[in-house]
């Protein structure tokens, strides 16, 4: 129950106050809902709004169409194939993603000299900029110029043009790769919670190293595993900068030279917005992706049954 400050004496008229009120509780979340109102909720139905004409950006003479953009974005063979490619890439980044930060963190939870300052590195690519990153590797994979193809040719490997086709999928790969310091740490904390005497009792009973791992470990951190695979999820599939910024030419307006490997969903998106000046198709096509993202979102919600553990069980698991 609220606690109720009693009156005080002498002043037999002043009201009470609720240490719990729910102005109180308002009063502290206006600031998020105002903000989710004005910069989510409001852009979103603008852009569902937008969907439905034949707005270009420019012109005041509009009209409304429907769904007419909607349905066809159904018979887009582009838009299609960019997000088959899109769905590819994710499946691939993902689990290498998740697996790459997963190992890095089991290697730097030991009591290693100096464990802080390879900690300090592997985090590092996590928190550079990605225009800046982007644009770095974009040198390192110069086919004539790049540090990588002359690492290359040291093994008698002949110089490779990482940013055409069908290279430029595997450069993307590898941009993706660059950042598993950010998961490191996640998983590095999901580590560190597990309660070393399980691990302990089940070596004692003649379990190898391996098996405690699958067995004791993997189960105790699979809801950080479930949060970073979702999380993966939703970042790969947006993803639009690198493709852009990797490509031949990166100006605005201009995305023809988008190797096809690497012409992923958002890249068309732009290529609507910016180029051709379709706004109404654009908006369509990202509502019609945000329930792509929700359908597999809530795919994977459905699927970690079977293999996230919590320590106390649902209610709908009673």
């Amino acid at each position: 129950m609220a606690a109720i400050a009693p009156e005080r004496a002498g002043r037999p008229g002043r009201r009470t106050w609720s240490r719990y009120s729910s102005r109180t509780f308002y009063l502290f979340i206006s600031p998020w809902i105002l903000g989710f109102a004005l910069l989510t909720a409001l852009p979103l139905g603008y852009a569902f709004a937008i969907s439905l004409t034949n707005f270009n950006g420019v012109s005041s003479r509009w009209r409304w169409v429907g769904l007419r953009n909607y349905s066809e974005l159904v018979r887009d063979t582009d838009a299609i194939a960019s997000l088959v490619r899109t769905l590819a890439y994710t499946a691939v980044t993902v689990p290498l993603t998740v697996a790459g930060g997963l190992a890095l963190a089991v290697l730097l939870n030991r009591r290693l000299k100096a464990v802080g300052l390879f900690r300090t590195i592997f985090f590092l690519p996590s928190v550079v900029p990605v225009v800046a990153m982007a644009i770095m590797w974009k040198l390192i994979f110069n086919r004539d110029a790049g540090i990588l193809n002359a690492v290359l040719e040291k093994i008698s490997v002949g110089p490779v043009a990482w940013l055409v086709d069908p290279y430029a999928f595997y450069a993307l790969i590898i941009l993706a790769l660059w950042g598993l310091g950010g998961g490191m740490v996640i998983m590095l904390a999901a580590l560190q919670g597990v309660p070393a005497e399980l691990e302990e009792a089940a070596l004692v009973d003649g379990a190898s190293r391996w098996e405690v791992f699958r067995h004791v470990t993997v189960p105790i951190i699979s809801p950080v595993l479930y949060f970073q695979v979702v999380t993966g999820v939703i970042a790969a599939v947006q993803i639009v900068i690198q493709p852009l910024l990797l490509a031949q030419t990166s100006q605005i307006g201009r995305v023809a030279e988008v190797p096809e490997s690497t012409h992923l969903y958002m890249v068309q998106v732009y290529q609507e917005y910016f180029a051709n000046n379709r706004y109404g198709y654009g908006s369509a096509m990202l509502w019609a992706f945000f329930a792509v993202i929700l359908l597999i979102t809530l795919l994977v919600q459905r699927s970690s049954r079977l293999w996230v553990h919590y320590e106390v069980d649902s209610e709908a698991d009673r």
